[in-house]
């Protein structure tokens, strides 16, 4: 059985859709936190960024090596 196409981009989709899960996640968390305790937005604000910022960097760092792989 041969496969033909670019079987690292269904890595990278796959790479894509948990990233996407994991951002989900973390504002879950953060609508959460300020709904129970708005007085913490100014300390959950930061917190939940951070958090958006590192799963969207593995997100393109996985669009990086789908493209450097299949070189």
């Amino acid at each position: 059985m041969e496969l033909h196409g670019s079987l690292n981009m269904i890595g990278y989709g796959l790479a894509a859709i948990g990233s996407a899960i994991g951002v989900g996640m973390i504002f879950a968390a953060y609508i959460n936190g300020v709904a129970r305790q708005p007085e913490a937005q100014r300390i959950l604000q930061p917190i939940a960024m951070l958090g958006f910022a590192l799963a969207e960097a593995l997100a393109i760092l996985g669009l990086v090596f789908a493209f450097v792989v299949g070189v």
